[in-house]
């Protein structure tokens, strides 16, 4: 069984930000018990930022990017310093890589970090994985790291994706004092509702939100996803096992590497606003985008550029690539295709996303 197993911030360190040994030695015994039984395990590890946070003493994570890149090189090399101990007091070997979003904005990127992933667990190694702190900035991060871990999931079509928090799951209510909802079938906007929008601790910079996202992003390609409390001892074999624990997102039919490609691994350049029946002959009859649904285009992008197509109320209704740059996806809005060829001097395309390129998220 291949599993992605994801560690916060919050299970990595001590109150005062440091890194939490007696933790991550904890968890690393766990995850070699599940690796010992024929599973190929890929962790992905917050912890970097936070870590250089307690070794210089700061007790809030900064707002600055440079503070932030400044921290997480401090706080990296010390993050891996104790996994490399612990893995190496069990006979594992362990590999780090650090990924930004350009990793997965180019296709060929994108399979040459699913190939080396692969490598990595053929070899029997235990690939730990985290943003690349140190150079991101905000038009290449991932913004948390549960995106990161279910996009992995999705490439390297892992059976399971784990998110450990410090609580028990995604709760109705306030965490502790509410009904813990453990089996999900399909993500509804009210469900979205029950996530929190922020970290609590403030170390972190997701939240039970980015969890759920992820576990939506992660069940459309085909992974069953977990979120659990990694303060318990033996969770991730629990959950393995078969355990009812945790909030479980049950695995939908994967819509294949390459549209899971396109709805995931790409960050959205740019926002088409198309109209209802745009939206019907998308989602209903499965057509093409023609410039005649077309009603605003938000945001710079160029010709074949991820982005975002959006019903008429802001909902996001699918996501793909563009044969055509916003600045030509204004002067052709709202016409037919036979006017495309007068208006620009040119009609390469009749759709402006074809339906090969495109994925319906609702």
């Amino acid at each position: 069984m291949r599993i992605v197993i994801k560690l916060g911030s919050n299970l990595l360190t001590t109150k005062d930000g440091s890194l939490d040994k007696d933790r991550i030695k904890s968890l690393v015994t766990d995850i070699a018990k599940i690796k010992k039984a024929d599973n190929e395990v890929v962790i992905v590890s917050s912890g970097a930022i936070a870590a250089g946070m307690g070794k210089m003493k700061k007790s809030s994570r900064p707002s600055s990017l440079k503070e932030k890149q400044a921290l997480a090189a401090v706080g990296q090399p010390l993050l891996m310093d104790v996994y490399q101990d612990s893995f190496n007091n069990l006979d594992i070997t362990i590999a780090q890589l650090l990924l930004t979003r350009n990793d997965f904005d180019d296709r060929q990127r994108y399979l040459n970090a699913r190939n080396t992933l692969l490598s990595l667990l053929d070899m029997g190694v235990v690939p730990i994985i985290n943003e690349n702190d140190t150079v991101s900035v905000e038009e290449i991060n991932f913004g948390d790291n549960d995106t990161l871990a279910s996009i992995i999931a999705a490439k390297i079509c892992a059976e399971y994706l784990i998110l450990l928090t410090d609580v028990d799951g995604l709760y109705k209510g306030v965490p502790g004092k509410s009904e813990v909802i453990s089996d999900v079938g399909k993500i509804t906007k009210e469900l979205e509702q029950y996530a929190s929008k922020t970290s609590g601790s403030g170390k972190g910079t997701g939240g039970m939100q980015s969890k759920v996202s992820a576990a939506k992003a992660a069940s459309s390609a085909g992974v069953k996803t977990v979120i659990a409390n990694g303060l318990v001892k033996g969770i991730i074999g629990k959950i393995i096992s078969g355990e009812k624990v945790g909030t479980t997102f049950n695995s939908q039919e994967s819509m294949g590497a390459r549209k899971c490609w396109i709805a995931f691994g790409s960050k959205c350049k740019g926002e088409i606003v198309i109209d209802a029946g745009a939206v019907n002959a998308l989602r209903d009859k499965k057509k093409s985008l023609l410039p005649s649904g077309i009603v605003s285009v938000n945001g710079r992008f160029e010709v074949g550029d991820m982005v975002s197509v959006l019903g008429s109320s802001g909902e996001e209704v699918g996501r793909g690539l563009s044969y055509y740059s916003s600045d030509e996806i204004n002067k052709i809005k709202g016409k037919k295709t036979v006017e495309i060829k007068k208006i620009l001097g040119k009609s390469d395309f009749d759709e402006v996303i074809h339906r090969d390129n495109l994925v319906i998220l609702s």
